[in-house]
């Protein structure tokens, strides 16, 4: 269970409680990780100690004990931790994301940073929302909010706060599918979310062979700090032909790291999955191969024109030597 709002969350992790069930709450604290734990009506709590100084770490191995004391256990996230990577490495039924309808979409277009950590609050808050398989809204979101959750989390089910309790968790499943998505290769798009553009809210999909070149890629990126809910992608830059960047952002943070290496300069397709080796075959560009410069961008107060113009004009103009 994540979300900023901790007292909403703690709300719903409560009516969880059943007999064989612990509620687990994770707190970051400046001198670790806290954890408390609710059977029936007791209350323990215990500061854990560091693995390898990483949280993430802490909490894997934690859990991991934890798993094997009982029956079911609900995980009660702090506000700065996003489910998708604690998920992925541990059996989940579902992942519920608890959202404030009043502050989340703020949250989800700012650019405050984190205390002591190079993420933005946006950063986890998209995040969280999108690993999520139900989200719990503390009230009626307004129009944008929802055409922005409609695009970032489609088909997802949302129930509010007030009616929320054991029977969301028996009606969800978190698909053994979700847990094997490729982060780089696979799906842009999560569901199937609507393309036309609502209360000022659209995504744009932008998609070209040709490399960008780096220094004026740099300058486009300026582009989605305003305006821009989440943009997430694929690209590759001219001089640098092997490399698969991961192009991704949310509110006022963007990063661009490394992602792998494309298929046309790979010799062991095996190495990748069955599904990416089809993809690429059946895209395979005479020229390019796979390669492809592939975004997708949520935006709620962007022009969708712009967005374009700003990565057609940051392209190399001419056909250049691999």
């Amino acid at each position: 269970m994540a979300g900023w709002d901790r007292a909403a969350a703690g709300a719903f992790a409560a009516r969880l409680l059943a007999p064989g069930t612990a509620v687990v709450q994770y707190a970051i604290t400046d001198s670790g990780v806290e954890r408390r734990c609710r059977v029936d009506n007791t209350d323990t709590t215990e500061r854990l100690g560091a693995e390898h100084d990483c949280v993430s770490c802490t909490l894997r191995a934690d859990l991991a004990l934890l798993t094997d004391a009982f029956d079911r256990l609900v995980v009660h996230l702090d506000p700065v931790l996003e489910p998708g990577p604690i998920a992925r490495e541990r059996r989940v039924d579902a992942v519920v994301t608890v959202v404030d309808v009043d502050t989340w979409l703020a949250a989800a277009t700012g650019d405050d940073l984190l205390p002591d950590d190079e993420r933005t609050v946006a950063q986890v808050v998209v995040g969280q929302v999108e690993a999520a398989d139900a989200l719990v809204l503390t009230g009626a979101p307004d129009a944008r909010t929802t055409a922005v959750l409609d695009r970032l989390a489609a088909a997802v089910p949302r129930v509010p706060l007030a009616e929320a309790g054991p029977a969301l968790l028996r009606a969800v499943r978190r698909g053994d599918e979700v847990d094997e998505v490729d982060e780089v290769f696979g799906p842009l798009l999560r569901g199937q979310p609507p393309l036309r553009p609502e209360c000022g809210v659209g995504l744009t999909v932008f998609r070209e062979r040709r490399p960008f070149d780096q220094d004026r890629l740099v300058d486009a990126l300026d582009v989605l700090l305003d305006g821009v809910v989440r943009a997430r992608g694929r690209v590759w830059v001219a001089g640098r032909p092997d490399e698969v960047l991961l192009l991704e952002s949310a509110g006022g943070g963007v990063c661009v790291g490394p992602g792998g290496t494309w298929l046309a300069a790979s010799d062991d397709w095996d190495a990748v999955s069955a599904e990416r080796r089809a993809r690429a075959a059946l895209d395979w560009d005479p020229v390019w191969g796979d390669r492809v410069q592939e975004l997708v961008i949520l935006s709620h107060a962007a022009d969708p024109e712009a967005l374009t113009a700003a990565f057609t004009a940051a392209l190399v103009q001419e056909e250049i030597a691999l």
